[in-house]
């Protein structure tokens, strides 16, 4: 009695796959795993190490000016604060001389405005000296007479300044100071009306006297800046109401 062997059917490649494939497929991941090793961060080298090393001690250099350029930046910033200082200065006092010249200007226009009115309206003047002048004046006017003049006394409240008083030269009322700030050398001129030809119309008495004219110089100063003066010659002023005689 004879024994059949188990029949394997397919063609022979199939057959060898059937008995050796697993095998042989196996094979090749076992040998992959046995010989992969885990992956980790990278080891620097010796020689990189080195070189951080190195870099890590060296001393870091710091930006820095030398005495020479600080002399030279200091020398510069002098002349430029100098110029801006001397500017500044400069366009103070303008400033300043600007200001009080216009203020000096109209209180001057102010005061001999009051004192012209009166004088085209007296009819009569008395000349206390060349510093002091009284008017007499119409009647039916507010005042009769009034006192101009200059004020020299240091204890006067209208010091160095051109007023105005009701009543003659010794009236005790209330000076008002038209013009402050003058100079000494303030001065009362009187006129004739008529002169001869080629001479000289200047007034010698009280009779003589048609025309006044004041002469003044306004100062103003300051404790930064230099004085600031003005020399004013008034128009003549023609005393209208009164007669005269040459």
């Amino acid at each position: 009695m004879t024994s059949s062997a188990p029949r394997i059917e397919g063609s022979a490649a199939a057959r060898s796959n059937a008995i050796v494939g697993p095998a042989l497929i196996a094979g090749p991941d076992r040998a992959r795993k046995s010989t992969a090793r885990p992956q980790g961060p990278a080891r620097p080298s010796v020689k990189r190490r080195a070189t951080d090393v190195a870099f890590a001690h060296r001393p870091r250099s710091r930006a820095a000016f030398t005495l020479a350029e600080v002399l030279i930046a200091a020398t510069l910033s002098a002349f430029v604060l100098t110029a801006v200082m001397s500017s500044f200065v400069f366009i103070g006092r303008t400033g300043f001389r600007t200001s009080s010249l216009s203020e000096l200007e109209a209180e001057v226009r102010r005061g001999l405005e009051i004192f012209a009115e009166e004088a085209r309206l007296a009819r009569d003047v008395h000349w206390n000296d060349s510093q002091s002048v009284t008017l007499t004046l119409p009647s039916g006017s507010p005042a009769t007479t009034v006192t101009y003049g200059y004020d020299a006394d240091a204890r006067s409240t209208t010091y160095r300044a051109f007023y105005r008083v009701v009543g003659d030269a010794t009236s005790t009322q209330p000076r008002t100071a038209l013009i402050r700030k003058l100079a000494a050398d303030f001065t009362f001129k009187r006129y004739r009306l008529e002169t001869a030809a080629g001479g000289d119309n200047t007034a010698a008495n009280d009779t003589e006297t048609k025309q006044l004219q004041i002469v003044l110089r306004a100062e103003r100063t300051s404790g930064s800046t230099a004085a600031t003066d003005q020399t004013i010659a008034s128009t003549r002023y023609i005393l209208r109401n009164k007669r005269v005689s040459n």
